[in-house]
């Protein structure tokens, strides 16, 4: 990807708080979704301004938000986990709603941010059913779904080929550059894995 990704940062003595390591994933994840936009694109798939665009990315910002839910799964205890992933969509509905007149232009404040949310609270419910290993990442069938949520954006003339593009390079890259990131941000996992927690991402 054409995108120069932080992978150590400067922790200045103190441990960063849930906000502080949001605010760096969700700017991370917000690039990432308009690289894969322009590496689409490149591949001839039809990405236009409007509706599609935003449901692209709000899909993909979902996507980054339950994997990167995932790695902190390993690396956090569980209440930081908690903090973490719901800083960390809130962030991301910041960001969505921020970008609302380059998305869709969407005049009524607020709206974007609210569907985001409740899209990130579905998602999760549908990530929940799969598998994020340490070393592989998301499994078949959670970067298969993420690329059924995207064949239903798309037009119908690249449906043949928009789940294999998801799959085998969208979704690995958009793994990787997380990851390394995430890296540099966590503490190096030293405590026992935590049970899933169960719920959903409030305002």
């Amino acid at each position: 990807m054409a995108i120069r990704i932080r992978s150590r940062f400067h922790r200045g003595g103190r441990e960063r708080t849930a906000a502080e390591l949001a605010s760096v994933i969700a700017m991370v994840a917000w690039k990432l979704s308009q690289d894969a936009i322009r590496s689409m694109r490149a591949a001839q798939f039809d990405i236009d301004i409007g509706r599609q665009y935003f449901d692209f990315v709000c899909e993909y910002l979902a996507f980054m938000l339950h994997a990167a839910d995932r790695i902190a799964y390993r690396a956090l205890a569980a209440d930081k986990r908690t903090a973490f992933t719901t800083a960390l969509a809130l962030k991301l509905a910041e960001v969505v709603e921020d970008n609302r007149g380059m998305l869709i232009a969407e005049p009524e404040p607020g709206r974007c941010r609210r569907h985001f949310i409740d899209l990130a609270n579905e998602r999760g419910a549908d990530y929940a059913d799969f598998a994020y290993d340490e070393k592989d990442g998301p499994d078949f069938g959670f970067r298969r779904f993420f690329g059924s949520r995207l064949l239903e954006i798309v037009p119908e003339k690249d449906h043949a080929w928009v789940i294999d593009q998801i799959m085998e390079i969208e979704a690995p890259e958009a793994v990787k550059a997380l990851e390394s990131t995430l890296a540099g941000l966590f503490a190096p996992p030293g405590e026992a894995r935590r049970p899933r927690r169960e719920g959903t991402i409030g305002e």
